[in-house]
C-alpha cells in the first residue's frame, strides 16, 4: 500500500481521486503546508500530491508552499494546468519527482505515483548500503570496500592487540590518520588516549621540546613544566606523522627511545618509561631518503616492523560513490542545505578523475558541490571546471590527431578515440592491463571501465575489434 499525501483545495479532486486511485493507494488529505509537513514527518506519506491550481491562495505562496515541502525526503509530484506547466517543470528542477497535468490521466498518474515511490525505496536502500559501508570490519571511519581497502581492514584488525610499530605510507591525503584511529580503537587501549602529532608542523628547535617535554629553566622561555607528546599519550597510542621530516638529530634521539623504551624530560635526569603504543605514518619514500643519508638505516628498521599501505583515491575508485555519498550527506547537514544525491553523471566524472589530492580534494569537492548547487541533487554543472575536465587530461585533443574524423557525434568521436587508446595499450603491453593503464596515465580501475563501456557499446565493439586485428 502507497501512502499519498495531497495538498489541494480543489474539492472534485479531493472527492474523486481516491476511488480513481483504487487498491494499492491510501490518499490523505493535507489542508495546508503544516500539515503536509507533519505527515511526511510521522512517516504517514509515501509520496505527496502538490496541486497548484487553487482559488483561495496566490500563485507565489503555492509556488513557495511547494518549494519548502519539496526540501522533504519524501518523492513531490507536481500538479497543475497546462498555464502554468512551466512552472510546474521549475519546481521538478528544484528536486520534484515529476509533473502531472490536470484534470491528471489517471493511468499516467498512478504509474508516476509508483515510480516516485520505488525511488524512494532505493535511495532509502542506497543510503542504509552506504550507513554499512562506512565502517565495514568495524574499522572506524573509513569508508570503502574495494580490494585495496579490504586488505587494509585486515592489516588493522590482525596489529590492532600486538604492541608492536606500525609504519602507515601513502599519499597525503589518503587516510592515514584514520588507519591509525582505527588501529587504537580496535585494540585494548581504545579507551586510553591518543595523541596525534605532526612531525612537519613543529619547528625545528621545539621538537624535542615538544615530543619529550620540560623542566622549568630547561632552556630560555621555560616558564614551567611541561609533559611531552611522550607522557601525554600514557597507556594509549602516540601517533608521529610525517616522519620523514625529523631532522637526524632528532631521529637519533626517538631511536634511543625506541630502543630503551624510556625517555626524560629536557633539563631533567629522570628517565620515564614510555608505555604509549607507537604509530608513525609518512607521504615521502623513506628506503629512497635512507638511501640518501636522510633518514638513518637503523630507525627505519625500528618503525617499520609492520607496514600498512593507504591507497590512493585514483588506485580504488570504486570506493568514490561510498565516499562522496558520505561527504554529501555530512556537509549537507552541516551547511544546513537538504541534498539528496549526485546525478550518475556527476559520479562517472568524480570516478574518472585522477584526485591528486585524494580524498581530502574530494571532500573539497564535495562541499563546494553543495554550495554551488541550486537544487537538491549535484549535477556535472556545478562541479568545478577542473573536475569536469581532468578526465580528458591524458588524452590528446582530437583536433590534434591530424586526419582522425570518425563518424558520429562529438560524444561518441571522444568514446571511440578513448577505446582506441585503450586497445593500443593493452596490445602494446602484451596484455597486461596494470602496465596498459600506466602507459595512459590512468588508474586500472579507469581503464576496465573504458573495456566494459566498450563491450556495452556494440559500436564502440567493433572500434575496438578492429583497432586490435589492426
Amino acid at each position: 500500500m502507497i501512502k499519498i499525501g495531497l495538498h489541494s483545495d480543489d474539492a472534485r479532486l479531493q472527492l474523486l481521486l481516491p476511488s480513481a486511485l483504487g487498491q494499492g493507494f491510501a490518499l490523505t488529505l493535507a489542508q495546508d503546508e503544516e500539515e503536509m509537513s507533519s505527515l511526511c514527518a510521522d512517516g504517514g506519506c509515501d509520496v505527496m500530491i502538490l496541486d497548484l491550481t487553487s482559488s483561495q491562495t496566490s500563485l507565489q505562496e503555492r509556488i513557495d508552499c511547494s518549494r519548502r515541502l519539496i526540501g522533504t525526503k519524501v518523492p513531490a509530484v507536481i500538479m497543475s494546468d497546462d498555464a502554468m506547466a512551466s512552472t510546474a517543470h521549475e519546481l521538478v528542477k528544484l528536486g520534484g519527482f515529476g509533473y502531472c497535468r490536470t484534470p491528471p490521466s489517471i493511468r499516467n498518474l498512478k504509474t508516476l505515483l509508483s515510480q516516485a515511490y520505488e525511488s524512494r525505496l532505493l535511495k532509502e536502500q542506497h543510503r542504509s548500503m552506504q550507513h554499512q559501508m562506512e565502517a565495514p570490519a568495524n574499522c572506524d571511519r573509513m569508508i570503502g570496500c574495494s580490494t585495496q581497502m579490504l586488505k587494509v581492514y585486515e592489516l588493522v584488525k590482525r596489529v590492532a592487540n600486538i604492541n608492536a610499530s606500525v609504519l602507515i605510507t601513502g599519499e597525503s591525503g589518503t587516510g592515514k590518520e584514520l588507519i591509525a584511529r582505527a588501529i587504537h580503537n580496535l585494540g585494548s587501549r581504545a579507551s586510553r588516549p591518543f595523541v596525534a602529532v605532526s612531525c612537519g608542523a613543529i619547528p625545528e628547535t621545539l621538537i624535542e621540546a615538544e615530543l619529550f617535554g620540560h623542566e622549568k629553566g630547561a632552556f630560555t622561555g621555560a616558564v614551567g613544566t611541561r609533559e611531552g607528546y611522550f607522557e601525554q599519550a600514557g597507556d594509549g597510542t602516540l601517533f608521529l606523522d610525517e616522519i620523514g621530516d625529523l631532522s637526524l638529530s632528532t631521529q637519533v634521539k626517538l631511536l634511543r627511545v625506541l630502543q630503551e623504551m624510556e625517555f626524560n624530560r629536557l633539563g631533567s635526569s629522570r628517565y620515564i618509561p614510555l608505555r604509549a603504543r607507537m604509530v608513525f605514518a609518512t607521504h615521502r619514500d623513506l628506503s629512497k631518503l635512507v638511501a640518501e643519508g636522510k633518514f638513518r638505516q637503523d630507525l627505519y628498521y625500528r618503525i617499520n616492523v609492520m607496514r600498512i599501505i593507504s591507497p590512493s583515491l585514483r588506485d580504488r575508485a570504486d570506493d568514490i560513490p561510498a565516499i562522496a555519498t558520505h561527504y554529501l550527506r555530512h556537509y549537507a547537514q552541516m551547511f544546513e542545505k537538504p541534498m539528496d544525491d549526485l546525478e550518475p553523471e556527476a559520479m562517472a566524472v568524480l570516478q574518472s578523475n585522477t584526485w591528486p589530492g585524494n580524498v581530502r580534494e574530494l571532500e573539497n569537492v564535495i562541499q563546494r558541490a553543495i554550495i554551488l548547487a541550486p537544487h537538491r541533487t549535484i549535477r556535472v554543472e556545478d562541479l568545478p571546471l577542473i573536475q569536469r575536465d581532468e578526465c580528458m587530461d591524458d588524452i590528446p585533443s582530437v583536433f590534434e590527431i591530424g586526419d582522425y574524423n570518425p563518424d558520429g557525434s562529438f560524444e561518441r568521436q571522444v568514446r571511440n578515440y578513448k577505446m582506441n587508446l585503450v586497445a593500443s595499450a593493452v596490445r602494446d603491453n602484451h596484455g597486461n592491463k596494470t602496465i596498459a593503464a600506466r602507459s595512459l596515465c590512468i588508474s586500472r580501475a579507469y581503464l576496465h571501465r573504458l573495456i566494459l563501456l566498450a563491450e556495452a557499446d556494440p559500436i564502440v565493439a567493433q572500434t575496438l575489434k578492429n583497432e586490435a586485428v589492426a
